[in-house]
């Protein structure tokens, strides 16, 4: 469980996923604000471009909140971590994954970062039900990378 390195959504520099483009957007915003990072690991995310409707149980496109500038920059080095689940039932910021927050990591295969080892995993998981009394969705798939 990690919690955000402040409460940035009051400074609306996150793009239309509500995260960042990039890891300078961060530092940016860290310097302007007083703000230690020191503490910080970074992670860079990709999202799979569909989600999963938990009721209708199928799968729909999304988009970035179009408001919110988003030009991902995609870091030179990153290392793949695993695969996330997490729920976005507000339909904009990422909530919970219930593969920590529901403790479902006790009964899905994860590696020792609490993530799934593919997509088609954690689709196949998805698509079976295993999150389905967790928390509610729609569901959406991201790769998790350490920068």
């Amino acid at each position: 469980m990690s919690k955000d390195f402040a409460d940035y959504i009051p400074f609306w520099k996150h793009n239309g996923y509500w995260l960042f483009n990039s890891i300078d957007s961060i530092r940016s915003l860290a310097a302007e604000h007083s703000i230690d990072l020191s503490d910080c690991q970074f992670f860079f995310y990709e999202v799979f471009e569909m989600q999963f409707d938990a009721d209708a149980k199928q799968w729909q496109p999304f988009e970035p909140e179009k408001s919110l500038e988003t030009a991902v920059h995609v870091p030179e080095k990153k290392q793949l971590e695993g695969y996330d689940v997490v729920t976005f039932s507000e339909r904009n910021s990422p909530e919970c994954s219930p593969l920590s927050c529901n403790c479902l990591a006790q009964t899905i295969p994860v590696n020792q970062h609490c993530l799934l080892k593919s997509l088609e995993e954690a689709r196949q998981q998805i698509e079976m039900g295993a999150f389905a009394n967790s928390e509610p969705g729609p569901y959406r798939i991201f790769a998790v990378h350490s920068i």
